[in-house]
């Protein structure tokens, strides 16, 4: 086998499952990523299975970011004996604790005493690294290498590893870059992804490698739209949204667009009769309910030194993005339905924010079981809803003319409140970012190893990195993780 070498234990067959070991030499290795696999790609049983594949001569775990997809079995490696460094991005290490802690409750025990002991080996391992310095991972006389955290734009801390490997006698090193999650362009929180200086070997995800995503720069005017929409009816706006990265996105611009409102009605800028005027924008209720968002939102608060110029400067004017006077946390269970009995028996406008994002589960469905036979009400969906969950089925209902129902928890539920998808806030790159990613290199890879992605996704990514390097005179050889 030529060393620098790769092999793969996720992220293969479809979009989740990120696992991906990067072999030294014959003896050493790194491990980028430890995700579980989900959804159509997850055999039964797969969150309690082992670890499956050989750890020893692991000599550190990186970490991209942490999504489950990317981290979720970290509890299976560690079951398996790991102990060392869990290498990661400053901010996703105040937060893969919080995200871990949630999914080994629901996965693996609630007892409190083993949760407690799982974190405190867990905070040991762990290693923050700051983003765009070297740091020695590996130094022996055979072999040695360095990481190095990039920004990746996709989530709070998310990052693209890039390895140096140095063998003695031999010049130059290799470079071997793993992209994680690449982000889409005009993230409200986060500074924009730029590619790396050099990449000899570039790991590539490729979620939406057949796709181009819908124009973003309009989404916070559409959210905004489906906001007087709603609450013309004097009804509430539920939005299903994943705790980690698209809450807090949500927020950030809800709070841009009340705040604006605010300074609207104050100065009778709108015109006479307007019937949103009468509505008290101050005290409009923005209701956070799942509390893992909020945690993971102060931590995001918390964390503010790495949002983007803009986000901080809105900060420096005296506004809270995150936690603004408006925002209602909800934390109990017996919180969580007096709320939802309170609204749909009045007719006082809000908005809901709730998980979980596919309407699988969580408190969303309480708030739909309570509201969808009532037209008043809109369900806004702003992200990816798998096929068969009950938010795919509610998203198809979009639209539709006559009577529509839809089975949650067994029961039957008539859907007479209206459902809108707005595009724009897909938290990755879709083709054309990823060739630009790719093709920003200042020299061109080597090899590119397409991984994280559908094979449709995977086979039309290599045909529009071919055609674009061949259009620079190059020829990659772009390859399928397998």
């Amino acid at each position: 086998m030529e060393f620098p070498a790769l092999s793969h234990h996720g992220g293969t067959r479809g979009v989740t499952g990120s696992c991906h070991q990067l072999h030294l030499d014959g003896t050493t290795s790194l491990l980028v990523d430890c995700g579980l696999e989900q959804g159509a790609d997850a055999a039964p049983g797969a969150e309690f299975a082992p670890i499956g594949f050989d750890i020893s001569g692991i000599q550190a775990l990186v970490v991209t970011h942490v999504h489950l997809d990317h981290v979720g079995r970290i509890p299976a490696l560690l079951a398996a004996g790991y102990r060392g460094p869990i290498l990661c991005s400053e901010p996703s290490a105040k937060l893969l604790p919080l995200v871990l802690e949630d999914a080994y409750k629901l996965r693996v025990s609630a007892d409190q005493v083993q949760v407690e002991r799982y974190l405190a080996l867990l905070q040991r391992l762990v290693v923050a690294l700051p983003f765009e310095q070297w740091h020695d991972v590996v130094e022996s006389k055979g072999v040695s290498c360095s990481v190095c955290l990039q920004r990746a734009g996709h989530l709070l801390g998310s990052a693209y590893v890039e390895c140096d490997v140095r063998y003695p006698g031999t010049e130059p090193s290799a470079r071997v870059v793993f992209s994680g999650d690449l982000g889409a362009p005009c993230n409200p929180l986060l500074r924009a992804l730029q590619p790396p200086e050099r990449a000899d070997i570039l790991v590539l995800e490729s979620t939406y490698g057949d796709r181009l995503h819908a124009e973003r720069s309009s989404r916070l005017q559409r959210l905004e739209a489906a906001i007087d929409r709603a609450l013309a009816d004097s009804g509430t706006l539920l939005i299903p949204a994943f705790s980690l990265g698209r809450t807090q996105e949500l927020l950030y611009e809800i709070e841009d667009i009340l705040h604006r409102k605010c300074l609207l009605s104050e100065g009778k800028v709108a015109g006479q009769g307007d019937p949103l005027l009468t509505l008290d924008w101050s005290r409009l209720p923005v209701i956070l309910d799942s509390p893992l968002a909020q945690r993971i939102t102060q931590a995001y608060t918390q964390l503010h030194e790495y949002w983007n110029c803009d986000a901080r400067q809105r900060l420096g004017q005296g506004r809270e993005p995150l936690g603004f006077g408006q925002l209602v946390s909800v934390d109990t269970h017996a919180k969580h339905q007096q709320v939802v009995n309170y609204l749909k028996s009045t007719g006082r406008p809000a908005i809901v924010i709730a998980g979980n994002g596919m309407c699988s589960g969580g408190r969303i469905v309480n708030y739909l079981k309570a509201m969808l036979g009532d037209p008043r009400h809109e369900v806004l969906f702003v992200g990816y809803q798998a096929k068969g969950t009950p938010g795919a089925i509610l998203q198809a209902s979009e639209g539709a003319e006559g009577f529509v129902q839809i089975d949650l928890d067994g029961e039957m539920y008539d859907i007479r409140a209206k459902v809108m998808t707005l595009s724009g806030y897909s938290g990755h790159a879709d083709q054309a970012g990823l060739v630009e990613y790719a093709a920003g290199i200042p020299q061109a890879p080597t090899k590119i190893v397409l991984v994280h992605g559908e094979s449709r996704a995977k086979t039309a990514l290599a045909n529009a990195l071919k055609r674009r390097f061949s259009a620079l005179g190059e020829c990659p050889d772009i390859l399928v993780a397998k």
